[in-house]
């Protein structure tokens, strides 16, 4: 077996994973811990220093698997995240680079890439965007016309709402979330335009409720698309490798019978 190849399997190995999984999840504790200015008085050189040992971990594992796959692993998307939060953590974190010392949680963010559950979700959410693009220009649109409406209808009378398109926009957003919509805004407006009622109840049943639902909806479909997809395809792997292993036994068998009808031959051949 080449070498590579034993380095793929131990790096795919679940326990080598697994180990990994531990680290990652150490490592977002410890960058917890560091928000504590009570804790970093207490403990800061060794959580520094234990956050120091963790990315020298991680980096390695990347530069395994960068030998174990060579080019293959820059193709692979994952891969390619993996890269990226792990060298993000190397740049110097010092004057204009000082906002990248916050970036160091999205180490984090690799549990993504190994647990299949969460890649699941993930390449869910990613085969769903095209569908969630469409949904979002929909309720821009519906937000756009509402704002202008807004803007005609309630400026005068209420400006830190209403005065301009902008602020019309902010406030309408506010109302989607229903975030103090009814007491907060929509009550306050009734007072001066009684029918503002036959504006804003329209506008919540359709950017509210519709689109939430539309948006759930493309979701659970693609989560659906892509589940069928996976399970296809490991249904075409193990099918491929049953295939092998009986092609392997009818192979083995023909030499088996090849060497028995030899040896009847030489036994019943005279001399």
């Amino acid at each position: 077996m080449l070498p590579e190849t034993r380095l793929q399997r131990f790096l795919e190995d679940n326990r080598f994973q697994h180990a990994i999984l531990v680290l990652i999840v150490a490592n977002a504790a410890i960058l917890g811990l560091e928000t504590s200015a009570s804790v970093m008085s207490a403990f800061g050189p060794m959580l520094r220093w234990i956050d120091q040992a963790l990315l020298a971990v991680f980096v390695v594992e990347i530069a395994l698997r960068i030998y174990a796959w060579r080019g293959a692993f820059f193709r692979d998307p994952w891969s390619l995240f993996d890269f990226t939060v792990v060298g993000i953590a190397l740049l110097p974190a010092t004057g204009p680079f000082s906002v990248l010392r916050a970036l160091r949680v999205l180490r984090v963010l690799r549990i993504l890439t190994i647990v299949p559950s969460m890649r699941r979700v993930v390449g869910a959410l990613l085969g769903a965007m095209p569908g969630l693009g469409s949904i979002v220009m929909v309720l821009g649109l519906i937000f756009h016309v509402a704002a202008v409406i807004a803007t005609k209808l309630f400026g005068d009378g209420f400006p830190d709402w209403f005065g301009s398109l902008g602020r019309s926009l902010y406030s309408l957003f506010q109302i989607m979330t229903l975030e103090s919509w009814s007491m907060g805004i929509v009550r306050p407006v009734m007072v001066e335009f009684p029918y503002a009622w036959m504006f804003f109840i329209p506008f919540i049943l359709g950017a509210t409720f519709v689109m939430l639902n539309l948006f759930i909806a493309v979701i659970v479909s693609a989560m659906q698309t892509y589940s069928e997809s996976e399970h296809a395809h490991t249904e075409a792997v193990v099918a491929d490798a049953r295939d092998h292993i009986e092609s392997d036994l009818h192979a083995e068998m023909r030499r088996l019978r090849e060497d028995i009808a030899a040896s009847k031959s030489a036994l019943i051949s005279p001399g």
